[in-house]
């Protein structure tokens, strides 16, 4: 299937819709993803119009993991996280549910159970407050 330019992740970067922002440089966008598998759950995204890692160019995977090690220390710092999952879906059947490439960063708590993905809606005002405390963070 060809990239669907009108995609949600598409409209955010290109600020055509709105999201909890918390970094951004000249080849990735990071936000809080909205409804979050555990606090602090964030999107990595790549600028680069990919739907998958099959269509991405090396250069614009490697800036979305270079922004993954960017800006993974600040939100353990931010959530006082005791791990850290870095995921990656490709194609439906693998749970991809948005079609533009994206990396997962989702914390996790000892003795606490993660969300399932993509099931329930975070709170606004607790987004907007958490992606300012991860940003203030970011080296």
């Amino acid at each position: 299937m060809p990239y669907q330019n009108d995609n949600i992740f598409a409209k955010i970067i290109s600020g055509e819709a709105p999201s909890y922002k918390v970094y951004e440089d000249e080849n990735t966008f990071v936000m809080m993803d909205i409804m979050p598998e555990s606090k602090g759950h964030l999107l990595v995204l790549p600028k680069e119009s990919a739907e998958n890692i099959f269509d991405i160019s090396d250069e614009a995977i490697s800036a979305c993991v270079r922004t993954c090690k960017k800006i993974a220390p600040a939100l353990m710092k931010a959530t006082n996280a005791d791990g850290l999952i870095m995921s990656q879906f490709n194609h439906a059947a693998a749970g991809q549910t948005v079609f533009h490439l994206h990396f997962h960063l989702v914390p996790v708590y000892e003795g606490q159970k993660r969300n399932e993905h993509a099931r329930t809606q975070g709170d606004p005002e607790e987004l907007t407050a958490l992606a300012k405390e991860i940003a203030s963070f970011i080296e």
